[in-house]
């Protein structure tokens, strides 16, 4: 991350977030990528001033394809980080990284596989007999689960240049995306709704959209930790439920190409798929993680040849600031139920 970018980014909350007060303690997030829906969550949180409400004064740094906020977490640059799947936690693990994941808002990673309709690939099984465009890091990842636990076939594969023209033009095809995103685009520019199969509802059952910090934050730190996955779990709940506008705002302000129907497609797909809300999140609360699931992909991915066996995984993440209902309470004021 550039200065530069560094400044921007500070002078779009400067102008729209509230002033912090002196004695709120700064902090910054870094995303993992452009502004968007799937971030709605913090932004709320800002928008709301629920950091503020705790004692942070909140900075999100955007991600994007020059950016390595991850990079700046490990350098100290910055406080927080937006983990995608585990897997580079299991990196952190294998390289003896002092990392911490300390939340989990996505319990289900958004990545679905999507095919034509009523061209014989209705089905995640019949996909086998499908081309498929997957990207490099997806074939070396989650295509090799695929390969372990259900026997697709590595030829199959075709490159993924991020470009959807291929799979509509193929019929016989099914493509990688985000349910959040790729299918809204497929919608407009193939005229067509997709079959959508989210691989976590087939067994790839990573957590996403974590919370990353150092160990050390963790330990000098735990309030400030505390605060920023209370806070953050407030914002998701009043962004899922509530009315979202300031936060889509402020997203906007920092992606001016975010469309409101690519907001709204977000939103509703991440209320449809359960990503933020299923498994043991919707009695623990968004951000829930347990043993049992960390100890359940692992396994799965050392069994793929993804990540090497031997590794102790226990040090990368800590149960400590989760599963204890934060927000549920709003849930039930703004739903009533």
């Amino acid at each position: 991350m550039t200065r530069i970018a560094l400044l921007a980014s500070a002078a779009i909350f400067a102008t729209l977030a509230p002033a912090a007060a002196q004695d709120l303690t700064p902090v910054t997030f870094g995303t993992n990528w452009l502004p968007q829906g799937e971030h709605g969550g913090y932004y709320q949180a800002i928008a709301d001033g629920d950091y503020e409400a705790c004692g942070l004064d909140v900075t999100i740094v955007p991600g994007g394809p020059q950016v390595n906020n991850r990079a700046m977490l490990l350098a100290g640059r910055i406080q927080f980080h937006m983990g995608g799947n585990l897997l580079q936690a299991f990196s952190a693990a294998e390289q003896d990284i002092p990392l911490k994941v300390v939340a989990a808002h996505f319990q289900k990673e958004p990545q679905i596989l999507m095919s034509h309709p009523d061209e014989g690939f209705d089905t995640f099984e019949s996909l086998k007999d499908a081309t498929l465009f997957i990207g490099d890091p997806g074939f070396q990842s989650y295509y090799q689960w695929m390969i372990d636990q259900y026997g697709f076939e590595a030829s199959q594969r075709q490159p993924y240049t991020f470009n959807p023209a291929p799979f509509i033009a193929n019929k016989k095809s099914a493509q990688q995306g985000y349910v959040t995103s790729e299918p809204f685009a497929v919608e407009r520019e193939g005229g067509f709704k997709p079959n959508i199969f989210l691989l976590a509802d087939y067994g790839f059952d990573s957590y996403a959209t974590t919370v990353e910090t150092m160990a050390d934050t963790v330990e000098n730190s735990p309030e400030v930790v505390q605060c920023f996955v209370d806070a953050s779990a407030k914002g998701w709940y009043k962004y899922m439920y509530g009315d979202n506008s300031a936060a889509n705002a402020l997203i906007q302000a920092a992606n001016p190409d975010m469309t409101d129907e690519q907001l709204a497609f977000s939103h509703d797909s991440m209320m449809e798929f359960g990503i933020l809300e299923s498994g043991t999140a919707e009695a623990d609360g968004i951000g829930a993680m347990t043993d049992e699931k960390f100890t359940s992909f692992h396994d799965k991915m050392v069994a793929a040849g993804v990540v090497p066996d031997g590794v102790d995984i226990s040090d990368i993440y800590t149960l400590e600031f989760v599963n204890k209902g934060v927000g549920l309470d709003i849930k039930k004021e703004l739903t009533g139920q």
